[in-house]
């Protein structure tokens, strides 16, 4: 499970290395070769002897005008350590593989993209003897996908879109128009997707409208990212059935309460997500409309009411049939 920003901003070329050719074509406009063949390669650059080193994440591209070795780095802040771990890397893959390496740098802070984007340079004034000049995939030049149709077309790059922009005023359209898109494929590979973005939102309430999402689409549920909040939702179900088995004063009274409470609980936080929806999309819920929602305890209804919301342009929508 990828459990930071760091990870997730590099691992999401491993899980579509295709991804990385395409930012570098279309994002940077790069003449990148189109690859015949991706492969991921050993990130371990250490020596026999000495520190040991790795990269992030290191793929093969093979294509027809040759073999290249495509070096991600995923960057949180300017570190000045760089300037001599880079070119080391980059020699040292070249002496390995014989073949020639482009270092890549991901990152979600704009400062953080200008630093690195800056070329490296060993040499004395008017004479370099080595340069490295980073590609850098950051937020000012990461497409924003708030678009449905355009993160179906492609889902990987909606993903990045989401992994570098899902915060401020557009994180709302970004995060929908994701949550949509990720229908269209695999639930193995949506699931993926659905965590990179998790790590990645720094902003607690863009975290809680992908949460939400997830929990109207389902995806959420069948990953181990929703352990956690299952795992509330469970705790306040077998309270509430503690409380009512307590009252009963019998073990028969006791299940009871305990099966009661869980439904209970359950019906508690969907309605709860139902509202959260609907707030985040700026949209005013009435109090006779939110007391409705709050207390109605019937599961088909909350989860019929939580896909209206996703598409609702007013509270009272929730109660028009489509």
């Amino acid at each position: 499970m990828v459990g930071s920003s760091h990870e997730a901003l590099h691992r999401i070329f491993q899980k579509d290395p295709a991804l990385l050719t395409r930012a570098l074509q279309r994002v940077l406009h790069v003449p990148f070769p189109e690859p015949r063949e991706i492969a991921a390669l050993n990130v371990d650059l250490t020596e026999i002897e000495p520190v040991e080193r790795r990269v992030d994440t290191l793929l093969r591209a093979e294509t027809d005008e040759g073999t290249y070795l495509l070096v991600v780095e995923s960057q949180g802040k300017a570190d000045d350590r760089k300037r001599g771990s880079w070119p080391y890397y980059l020699s040292y893959l070249y002496e390995k593989y014989r073949c020639e390496p482009v270092l890549i740098v991901i990152t979600q802070n704009s400062a953080t993209a200008k630093w690195a984007s800056k070329p490296i340079r060993f040499g004395f004034p008017g004479w370099d003897s080595l340069t490295v000049r980073p590609l850098v995939l950051g937020p000012d030049n990461v497409p924003v996908i708030a678009d449905e149709r355009q993160a179906e077309r492609d889902v990987p790059l909606a993903v990045l879109s989401a992994m570098t922009h899902g915060r401020g005023p557009q994180a709302a359209a970004i995060l929908e128009s994701l949550a949509a898109a990720l229908r269209t494929v695999d639930a193995d590979s949506a699931a993926v997707f659905v965590q990179f973005v998790d790590s990645c939102l720094a902003d607690p309430q863009a975290k809680q409208m992908w949460r939400d999402l997830m929990t109207a689409i389902q995806y959420f549920w069948r990953h181990p990212l929703a352990e956690q909040v299952r795992e509330e939702g469970r705790e306040l179900g077998l309270e509430q059935g503690r409380e009512e088995g307590l009252e009963l004063g019998l073990e028969r009274g006791l299940e009871q309460g305990r099966t009661e409470g869980k439904a209970e609980g359950k019906a508690e936080g969907k309605a709860e997500t139902v509202l959260r929806i609907l707030e985040w999309r700026n949209i005013p819920v009435p109090q006779p409309i939110r007391e409705q929602v709050s207390t109605c305890t019937d599961i088909d209804q909350i989860e019929t009411w939580t896909q209206r919301a996703l598409h609702a342009t007013n509270a009272a929508d929730l109660f028009t049939e489509e």
